[in-house]
């Protein structure tokens, strides 16, 4: 039997995770994690879609997108398979790097966009990478923050007027939010 259709709406909000197949990495080293950003880019520019968070690990990935139109699927095949034809190219291997589907939970409350940021900025600490959110150089919160320039493809000023109107604002009360979070971790 099939399996059913995924859901897509358009100006539907995701957050979109993709997994290793079994016994690979998805991303070896900094080198692939950038080119993976790269790819990122172009199909947030042909898909017209809003990236709002990303956090990149060995094994997987995250992401919190907007698609206005309809059209998860297509871009997520779009990026996952040039990533993965790339990556083997790159490696000199032949197999899946990614394990059947991506992942994609609809997003449908402002609170529930807030929390996905907040995982999403906690991933690395979770996996035990680095012992504060900020450390991990390859998720969106350093970017959102201010720390870092930020890549041409974060919507930045989305994530956040979430936060607040002004600029100081908002990055503060997003960091204490992300901090709320690792705080609870800790108790």
């Amino acid at each position: 039997m099939p399996r059913p259709p995924r859901l897509q709406v358009a100006g539907g909000l995701y957050h979109v995770t993709a997994h290793s197949n079994f016994g690979r990495v998805v991303f070896r080293g900094d080198e692939e994690r950038g080119q993976f950003l790269a790819m990122l880019e172009l199909g947030v520019t042909r898909f017209g879609w809003s990236c709002r968070s990303y956090c990149l690990l060995s094994t997987h990935y995250h992401l919190l997108v907007a698609t206005p139109d309809p059209d998860i699927s297509a871009g997520m095949q779009y990026l996952n398979g040039r990533y993965g034809q790339w990556a083997n190219w790159h490696r000199g291997e032949r197999s899946h790097v990614f394990e059947g589907r991506f992942r994609a939970v609809l997003v449908e409350s402002e609170s529930h966009a807030l929390e996905v940021h907040r995982y999403i900025a906690l991933n690395p600490v979770r996996a035990g990478l680095v012992r504060d959110p900020e450390q991990w150089p390859w998720s969106s919160l350093r970017a959102l923050l201010g720390h870092e320039r930020a890549p041409s493809f974060l919507d930045i000023e989305t994530v956040l007027a979430e936060f607040g109107a002004a600029k100081a604002t908002a990055r503060r009360r997003l960091r204490t939010f992300i901090r709320a979070g690792l705080a609870a971790d800790a108790a």
